[in-house]
């Protein structure tokens, strides 16, 4: 490890910090529908599409209805672009020829993207047309990002009010979303990556030819728009296959920190507008604090890991870091906190592959998504994800002090603390029983790249990654037609299925008395309480995946410090 390595964490940490409290004002004036700087710009447009869709602003939503426009709104966006997928040699903008996806695929691609998952079997360059990347891959980049944030308003709202059971309109809060964060947002910081050197042209490829004599394609395209939301979105798809390692998403170390910070910026803003809904900025900042610490600790841990490197490869006189699959432009530190940064969030873009990390190394992803990706987390699902973990421990608390648990003033009943716990349960259920079904089918060690325990941990991963909506991946495991259809599956469970007990949980809490704080209160504010929480997420969603790591990546940390090579 080095100094200039923690100290570029420290200068991203406090550029997160810095921006939480504007950013964070900013969203809760917004949703609050309180004129903001970008309300002369975006109002009459706003209206007009409320008008356009006949959607009464003033209207609101419960819970179940909340859910039902969210599920009409993905129904179609879904089929939409597994239309486009299968069609896309027939449309324009497609210079390059590229054939229509197979059923499977198209499949497989249509779920990711719809469910803010971005998982990839493919490579964008040589398999989506310029149309299919924007008009498709681009337009569920916003569209899903903007569900999420919504999603987590509404959660926030039913969590906070006292006087009202209902928890907003969808389709206000969707277009809130993309009009007034994400869209701006994302121009502002597309101009700033074609300023670093990201292309963003329709150009068809060029073709190069090296000083040997080779023959080699520079990819083109609409790039750096792409790029600005995959990250500010917490997408993580790359317009090409080697995502933000490669040379044109991603050319400068400038470029790399600011897409550092795009995956957090919203996401930690969150915390800050919660902590306005509640009106004790406190309980943001407690919410906060626990994220940061779970991310300074994910971050030493990889960063240690990759800078002791690999003993085996050191037995061979090569001494220094595991730089196996890493840009040397970055290095040990940025790849390390990129990585980091990409699964604490629900981002899962790459600077680096995480297939060639050390074991222990590798690992620290796996678990920031075994967590839940609460770390901040993706748009509006770490906060929610976050919220139902603080539901669990106030419970626990109840318990520890005797008396019936309280969570703002409002009593934490049987159906509250049921909700929470099916919400945690869905990694488990479909991240575990995915994996141990698909090691013991012939088509799910077909495509396994490698044998023994990293051969687990790459399936392990892809469940994982799946399930809590990533997209990054141990890319050693290959792609086929059970893996398209089975993660499809995952990765609709882990959307769907975690939101709707995520909103029935706030529809339950909306409208409660809220009781004045006594003597006997437990806290949420205090840095006992931000403890107890951390150690209610460790033994809850980490335990539950012990021993299924053991089996990967420790297995294989072992085996590496006995010289063992797979």
């Amino acid at each position: 490890m080095t100094i200039v390595g923690w100290l570029q964490a420290a200068v991203l940490f406090a550029l997160v910090a810095l921006c939480t409290r504007p950013l964070g004002i900013y969203l809760a004036r917004v949703f609050c529908g309180e004129r903001t700087i970008l309300s002369p710009v975006f109002a009459r447009i706003e209206n007009g599409f409320y008008r356009l869709l006949r959607v009464d602003p003033e209207r609101e939503m419960t819970a179940t209805s909340y859910l039902l426009a969210l599920f009409a709104f993905s129904a179609v966006g879904l089929a939409y672009l597994y239309v486009l997928l299968r069609t896309q040699k027939y449309l324009p903008l497609n210079p390059q020829g590229f054939d229509n996806l197979a059923p499977d695929s198209a499949w497989n691609v249509a779920v990711s993207f719809l469910t803010n998952t971005n998982w990839q079997f493919y490579s964008g360059e040589s398999t989506m047309s310029y149309l299919t990347q924007m008009a498709g891959i681009g337009w569920h980049n916003f569209v899903s990002a903007a569900a999420g944030l919504a999603v987590a308003i509404a959660v926030i709202r039913g969590v906070t009010r006292t006087d009202r059971t209902t928890l907003g309109n969808f389709w206000v809060d969707m277009t809130r979303s993309l009009l007034y964060v994400l869209v701006p947002c994302s121009v502002v910081f597309g101009l700033v990556l074609v300023f670093t050197g990201v292309p963003q042209n329709f150009h068809a490829y060029t073709d190069a030819h090296t000083i040997d004599g080779m023959k080699q394609s520079i990819t083109q395209g609409p790039m750096a728009s792409q790029e600005a939301i995959k990250e500010l979105g917490t997408n993580g798809g790359g317009f090409v296959n080697a995502n933000s390692s490669s040379p044109n998403e991603n050319p400068t170390g400038l470029s790399n920190l600011l897409e550092m910070l795009a995956m957090f910026l919203i996401s930690a803003a969150l915390t800050y507008t919660y902590g306005r809904f509640t009106r004790d900025q406190r309980q943001g900042w407690a919410l906060f604090a626990a994220m940061s610490v779970l991310f300074i600790v994910g971050f030493a841990g990889a960063f240690t890991a990759e800078s002791a490197g690999n003993p085996i490869v050191h037995q061979l006189g090569v001494a220094g870091p595991n730089m196996e699959g890493k840009e040397a432009r970055f290095g040990v530190a940025a790849s390390t906190l990129f990585g980091t940064i990409s699964t604490d969030t629900s981002t899962g873009a790459v600077n680096s592959m995480h297939d060639s990390w050390t074991p222990l190394g590798g690992l620290v992803p796996l678990l920031n998504m075994q967590l839940g990706e609460i770390v901040f987390g993706g748009i509006g699902t770490g906060l929610y994800g976050m919220l139902i973990f603080v539901v669990l421990t106030v419970f626990i608390a109840g318990l520890m002090v005797g008396r019936t648990p309280e969570f703002l003033g409002k009593k934490i009943e049987r159906r509250e603390v049921q909700l929470a716990i099916l919400g945690v349960l869905v990694l488990p259920i479909f991240g575990l029983i995915g994996t141990a079904t698909s090691i013991v089918l012939p088509a799910g060690v077909a495509t396994l790249g490698n044998a023994g325990a990293h051969g687990f941990s790459e399936v392990l991963y892809a469940f994982s990654s799946a399930t809590e909506n990533n997209g990054s991946a141990f890319a050693g495991l290959g792609g086929n037609q059970y893996y398209n259809i089975v993660l499809g599956i995952a990765m609709l469970a882990g959307r769907f299925l975690f939101i709707i007990p995520a909103v029935a949980l706030a529809g339950s809490l909306a409208g409660k008395t809220s009781v004045p704080e006594t003597v006997g209160t437990f806290t949420t504010t205090s840095p006992i309480f931000v403890v107890l929480l951390l150690g209610v997420i460790v033994i809850v969603g980490l335990l539950t995946f012990v021993p299924a790591d053991a089996l990967g990546p420790i297995v294989e940390h072992l085996q590496m410090l006995q010289g063992k090579t797979l």
